[in-house]
């Protein structure tokens, strides 16, 4: 979601400092009283301008679905985890064969 526009922060700005109840503002350009007060209070704290949004990190094991698939394939049942070569945690791990509707199970029916 892109930041709000600065003519957008300047206008509700302008309503709250001409004594507008943030609800009433809030009511006016379609939005929720704490997102009023929030730029309400950014000029007091002395930043004008939206923040800078942040990239999250990427996924760990992304670009090794192949090599996740064939680990599987060759031990179902062993730990992947170790043969990966990538230091993950198992809350990395599980997801990410989730995702690629792997099962590290057994399953004698499959064979």
């Amino acid at each position: 979601m892109a930041p709000d526009s600065m003519d957008l922060r300047s206008r509700v700005l302008a309503d709250r400092v001409s004594g507008r109840a943030s609800k009433d503002v809030a009511a006016t350009y379609r939005g929720s009283r704490s997102w009023v007060d929030r730029i309400d209070q950014r000029p007091r704290a002395g930043e004008d301008a939206p923040r800078k949004q942040t990239k999250f990190r990427g996924r760990r094991l992304a670009g090794q679905e192949d090599r996740l698939r064939a680990l599987v394939a060759a031990q179902p049942d062993r730990e992947i985890r170790a043969a990966i070569g990538v230091a993950v945690a198992l809350s990395t791990l599980w997801p990410e064969l989730d995702r690629l509707n792997l099962s590290v199970k057994k399953n004698r029916t499959r064979h």
